[in-house]
């Protein structure tokens, strides 16, 4: 219990000293305070990355900081339509900011993927914000802050960016590769689960912030309408476990009309149904990485499937399936450093392919089958959803003996994460604070109200 509280102690005050003042207030974290790095952008203070420090920081009341990194977050967001391409679309929320002094004033510099790998824009900063608005509503109380016509705006702009009309008939979000956590190319270009959840996440977030006013009707029902398609697409199209494997290994191709069953004509060749059978528990199941024209993604992506838990996006069967599956396979999935992102990873030629030969994202490393210690909060809020507390508790117990003796390290390498990442900064932010979010939901379940949600049908 001593080296407990020592731990709890010693993260709490680096997730103080991370903390980036503007104008005398609060506005968020940086990345990391990694005294060894050359800054590169950790000191800048990342939307995705925040996200567990600002719910954190509202189960502790201190909800100034996340009012505070709302404003300016919205502030920053482009309110005009851009013409010029290269520019960050009207709407979009920032990947992440930082102060400056310029002439001796403090300025916000938002950076909205023009200094990203691969500059590409970040999708889930939107549906994060959305989440993150509606935690602090849930929290403070602060109705009025919500209902501000720059809120309201705000909300109805990231909409739009979010429902523009598209050329596919599918409920699902259209994005590239790199526009999420897994911000590098994985071969996740389409509609990769990951997005989707926090699309499902964000859009019910969304339906509860918007005032019901006669301008608001309109989107509201265009909303209602939207989460049930997408939630019944996931649910029915996404799912894998060993009953729809049998169904997609009879499968028949080039079906037409209506009435056809294989709907994405999926080739059966193309599963790896050997490695499938043997991995997956009778008892288990999830919902696939990706799913597209003639495409399953069969790799597991531990976000995807966590918030589709956390959000109710997963049914209660399935939810309990995709715990099975982690308990069945904790070696693989949780192995030494709770948890890892993907399973399994991309090796040789899959690898060269789908990542370029990216020598970060080398196998069992970084995003392509690294462990990564924030994981552990959606881990624990997942479980906590379903009365499997007990399952993330295990989980913590074992991040607790690393977590400080490597120094809060970023990820983790190797195939059960035993090796701190090969390029991993330390002291990083999510990690302490993903670690102190998680042992607050293990304190307190209820705590799992500010940002989970009820099912819906």
């Amino acid at each position: 219990m001593i080296a407990e509280q020592l731990l709890l102690e010693e993260a709490e005050q680096l997730l103080e000293k991370s903390i980036i003042y503007y104008q005398n207030r609060p506005v968020g974290t940086v990345a990391a305070c990694d005294q060894e790095l050359i800054a590169l952008n950790y000191d800048q203070c990342f939307v995705r990355d925040f996200i567990s420090s600002a719910l954190f920081f509202l189960i502790k009341g201190r909800t100034d900081i996340v009012r505070n990194f709302l404003e300016v977050t919205l502030q920053l967001q482009p309110k005009e339509k851009q013409f010029n391409s290269s520019q960050p679309a009207r709407g979009l929320i920032a990947a992440s900011f930082k102060v400056e002094l310029v002439d001796g004033q403090e300025k916000l510099k938002a950076d909205f993927g023009e200094h990203a790998i691969a500059r590409v824009a970040p999708v889930d900063s939107c549906l994060w914000w959305m989440i993150l608005l509606r935690a602090y509503v849930h929290a403070s109380k602060d109705t009025d802050l919500v209902y501000r016509d720059d809120f309201q705006e705000g909300i109805r702009l990231i909409l739009d960016l979010c429902l523009v009309t598209k050329f596919d008939m599918y409920p699902t979000l259209l994005v590239p590769d790199g526009a999420s956590m897994i911000d590098r190319r994985m071969g996740m270009y389409g509609y990769p689960l990951d997005i989707q959840s926090l699309f499902y996440a964000g859009l019910c977030a969304a339906r509860e912030l918007l005032y019901p006013n006669k301008d608001n009707q309109k989107i509201l029902k265009i909303l209602h309408n939207h989460i049930n398609l997408l939630l019944h697409h996931i649910r029915d199209n996404y799912w894998i476990d060993p009953q729809r494997l049998n169904t997609i290994y009879r499968y028949k191709v080039e079906e037409y009309g209506e009435h056809a069953l294989n709907h994405f004509n999926i080739y059966s060749d193309s599963i790896p149904f050997h490695n499938l059978t043997e991995w997956l528990p009778a008892s288990g199941g999830y919902l696939a990485g990706n799913l597209g024209p003639s495409q399953i993604d069969c790799r597991f992506f531990a976000v995807g499937n966590l918030i589709a838990i956390i959000a109710s996006l997963a049914t209660k069967q399935q939810s309990e399936a995709i715990f099975n599956l982690i308990i069945e396979r904790w070696d693989d999935l949780i192995g030494n450093m709770p948890m890892k992102i993907c399973f399994p990873a991309l090796e040789d030629i899959a690898w060269r392919l789908l990542t370029g030969c990216d020598p970060k994202n080398k196998p069992w490393s970084y995003h392509n089958g690294g462990n990564w210690p924030v994981l552990m909060w959606m881990l624990t809020a997942a479980a906590q959803k379903i009365g499997k507390g007990e399952v993330a508790a295990k989980a913590i117990e074992i991040a607790e003996k690393s977590l400080s003796k490597d120094g809060w390290a970023e990820y983790y390498d190797g195939k059960t994460g035993r090796l701190i990442g090969k390029e991993a900064r330390k002291n990083q932010t999510w990690s302490i604070a993903g670690y102190l979010l998680a042992k607050e939901l293990i304190a307190n379940p209820n705590h799992l109200k500010l940002f989970s949600f009820d099912e819906y049908m």
